[in-house]
């Protein structure tokens, strides 16, 4: 059986690091404030990938945010993926080169999906993170783009096909109406995704707890489950929940932490 995997997904806005709620952001604190609270070098053994995303409403700057990718990634050895406001071959490779192993898009397949194939030609497929945000209204599933304030005529199912054809390597997939509430992923929506999925799907929004994530992580349509809640898993929190899903027989990765710190002055020493 393939090893599942469990995400840590930073909201990235002008600076600061966000908290969200249904898609409504709230600040938390800077880069100082980041690093002082979460060790990532002790935090990447509690992890399987770090997610970074920008959503920042208005103008972005690209280069200030990939200032910040670099700073996270000193620290961080478990792969990176970054996206946010992607429009053009150029910008991914500026994520790529400040340290991301991956990049996430999402408004891009909407806009302008030949980039996307364009960046998989380039960097190649496993290199791309789908993004889909999802919406109940009026008892109907809908697809979002633009930080959720761009409503798509298209299903679900008929929005990931799409996707699919974009030669993505994962989807990045997120409830809006249980992003930052703590009552557990939306497991249903899942339901509506083309039989069989031929790429890794990651489940997003409502992990509060432990149980959450196993939750998630005992479908076997979910290959990764992501929490971007900055509180739920503070302290020991990821280290806890981790040690936990192993103990009930979770097929996790398991790091030699000795080996890996052993890695890391070598190539410190080497540069």
């Amino acid at each position: 059986m393939l090893k599942k995997r469990v995400i840590f997904t930073l909201l990235y806005d002008n600076g600061s690091f966000m908290l969200s709620r249904n898609f409504r952001l709230q600040r938390v604190g800077d880069l100082n404030w980041l690093q002082r609270n979460y060790n990532f070098s002790k935090i990447a053994f509690s992890i399987d990938e770090l997610i970074i995303l920008d959503v920042t409403r208005g103008n972005r700057d690209q280069g200030k945010f990939c200032y910040h990718i670099r700073s996270l990634t000193e620290d961080c050895f478990v792969p990176i993926a970054a996206g946010g406001g992607i429009r053009c071959v150029k910008d991914a490779k500026m994520l790529l080169r400040s340290g991301a192993d991956k990049v996430v898009l999402n408004t891009l397949i909407d806009i302008n999906p030949n980039v996307i194939i364009e960046i998989a030609s380039e960097f190649g497929q496993q290199c791309i993170v789908a993004s889909v945000d999802i919406k109940r209204l009026n008892n109907e599933i809908t697809v979002q783009t633009e930080n959720g304030s761009r409503i798509q005529d298209s299903t679900l199912f008929e929005w990931v096909d799409k996707l699919l054809n974009l030669h993505v390597g994962e989807l990045y997939l997120t409830s809006m109406d249980r992003d930052g509430t703590g009552q557990g992923y939306d497991v249903s929506l899942l339901d509506f995704l083309p039989k069989p999925m031929p790429i890794p799907v990651i489940l997003a929004g409502g992990a509060g707890q432990y149980h959450h994530l196993a939750e998630g992580l005992k479908d076997k349509r979910v290959d990764a489950v992501a929490t971007a809640h900055l509180f739920n898993f503070v302290g020991d929190g990821l280290e806890k929940a981790r040690q936990e899903l192993i103990k009930n027989k979770f097929i996790l990765p398991i790091w030699n932490t000795q080996k890996v710190s052993e890695m890391k002055r070598i190539f410190t020493k080497m540069e």
